[in-house]
């Protein structure tokens, strides 16, 4: 894998950042694990290593079983049924754009990462630079296969709200971009943990889901939100408001929760017991069907893990176990999916080991 200056130069200032602002264990978006080429000077790192939560722990970020189809131009996108979700920031040698869709068998979304509030890197800055005709051949094929196409917005190494950007004003030239490049959606990874832990993120975080639902009307384009699991808790860890209160105020214009289910700590998040029923630990009452019984909808709980222990720092599963506990899940009445980062080691094998008997292809 091929790394620029930029990318260690921001792995090292995040690193800094860590080690200077943290006090008790806090939850931790896992950085280093997202890593594209970006031609430009700027590059985000998502699904990461920064700070959340006034409790404690480490937290992360960075998805379906029936297929849902999208067209381009924001036609007629289907956010309903089970969501495949894989990820894509790092470099590939040898593609100029998105793999073959024969590569991502077995997902129904690509996530190309990152759009930040200065503009596309990545991934995302790769899709810009192709050609019209090849971005609408590209997404004529992924279509055809039952796949959307989404870009994440922000990742680690962007703090929004702590760096004073108008939530409305992103959100509108974000929409813009979504709209000009013909992707079905937007991801949105927020990871300003500073806010969070503050309070000032929940309503920016509302405002500017607000903002990009109003550019991006619901059934043509798809909004999706990766939040760390520990941001799921409730007042006693977060008195100034949670994911819980996002859900409520603008949960409507949010399609699913990609929820990062790792970075957590070396034990959180390990086992089915952990990741499905009873989270214990740092972060008590944020496994999957804790946090359905804090009012999220359970089928808009989209369980993110990493594709490899590379992947990330902790919370890593190997395929069978991952795939033992969605069938669990789904025996418990779930159907959500799954998400991971990221391609190219979540592959079409990976994603096929994971859905197993559950959701076997059709």
């Amino acid at each position: 894998m091929q790394f620029s200056f930029a990318h260690v130069f921001t792995a090292l200032t995040a690193l800094t950042y860590i080690a200077m602002g943290l006090a008790a264990p806090v939850p931790v978006c896992s950085l280093g694990t997202r890593t594209g080429v970006n031609t430009n000077s700027t590059s985000s790192s998502g699904n990461g290593t920064d700070n959340t939560g006034s409790g404690t722990g480490s937290i992360s970020n960075s998805t379906s079983s029936s297929n849902s189809t999208s067209s381009s131009n924001g036609t007629t996108t289907s956010s309903s049924g089970s969501h495949w979700v894989v990820y894509s920031d790092a470099w590939v040698s040898g593609e100029n754009g998105p793999p073959d869709a024969s590569d991502i068998d077995g997902y129904n979304v690509f996530i190309m990462s990152f759009l930040l509030s200065s503009g596309s890197v990545d991934q995302a800055q790769e899709w810009e630079s192709l050609d019209a005709d090849t971005r609408s051949s590209i997404k004529a094929s992924y279509e055809a296969a039952g796949i959307s196409l989404l870009v994440s917005a922000f990742g680690s190494t962007e703090t929004p709200t702590s760096s004073g950007t108008d939530p409305t004003d992103a959100a509108n030239t974000m929409a813009q971009w979504v709209q000009q490049y013909g992707v079905d959606g937007i991801d949105v990874d927020y990871e300003d943990f500073d806010a969070f832990n503050d309070g000032s993120a929940i309503a920016w975080l509302e405002t500017f889901t607000t903002a990009l639902r109003a550019q991006l009307p619901a059934g043509q384009y798809i909004i999706t939100h990766a939040p760390v699991a520990p941001w799921f808790s409730g007042t006693s860890v977060y008195p100034s408001g949670s994911y819980l209160d996002i859900d409520s105020s603008v949960g409507s214009s949010i399609d699913w929760y990609n929820v990062q289910f790792y970075n957590q700590g070396a034990s959180e998040y390990t086992d089915c017991t952990g990741l499905l029923t009873s989270s214990g630990g740092t972060f008590p009452g944020t496994s999957v069907f804790e946090i359905a019984a804090a009012g999220i909808d359970l089928n808009k709980i989209v369980i993110g893990k990493p594709a490899s222990a590379a992947d990330a720092s902790n919370g890593y599963m190997d395929t069978a176990t991952l795939a033992s506990c969605v069938s669990e899940a789904q025996g418990k009445g779930w159907s959500a999916g799954v998400m991971t980062w990221e391609y190219p080691t979540g592959d079409s094998a990976w994603i096929q080991a994971v859905r197993a008997t559950a959701f076997p292809l059709k």
